[in-house]
């Protein structure tokens, strides 16, 4: 019995010592980085992507643009047939613009080093 006592008001001891305040943990966040991409294809085609730091279909979207990455053309969700942290792997859209451009991936709004792609017809 005294070793239960004891061990309980050991406990409460510890836990009264404890902080009472907890902070959020923040978290780096790191540029994704594209490393190469598939060979062109034409609509309907794959398209895959290696690269470090791609996140997600979560938190992450594909984009075709111009060459300074504003605008352009988004991949949808149902695009994806898969996405790590290292590869995505798209079926190019019906409606994807054909023709030569930049692609960049958005992981919570850090944008790619970008890559040349083409969408052939």
């Amino acid at each position: 019995m005294k070793r239960v006592l004891f061990s309980l008001v050991f406990a409460g001891g510890l836990a009264a010592c404890a902080p009472t305040q907890q902070t959020a943990v923040q978290q780096a966040s790191v540029t994704p980085l594209l490393i190469k991409t598939s060979a062109s294809a034409a609509r309907g085609g794959t398209l895959i992507i290696q690269g470090r730091y791609l996140g997600g279909a979560s938190n992450g979207t594909v984009r075709l643009t111009d060459s300074g990455g504003q605008g352009g053309y988004v991949f949808p969700a149902s695009a994806v047939q898969s996405w790590t942290a290292s590869q995505i792997v798209l079926t190019i859209p019906q409606n994807a613009p054909v023709g030569g451009h930049w692609l960049f991936v958005e992981v919570d709004g850090q944008r790619s080093t970008g890559l040349q792609y083409s969408v052939q017809q």
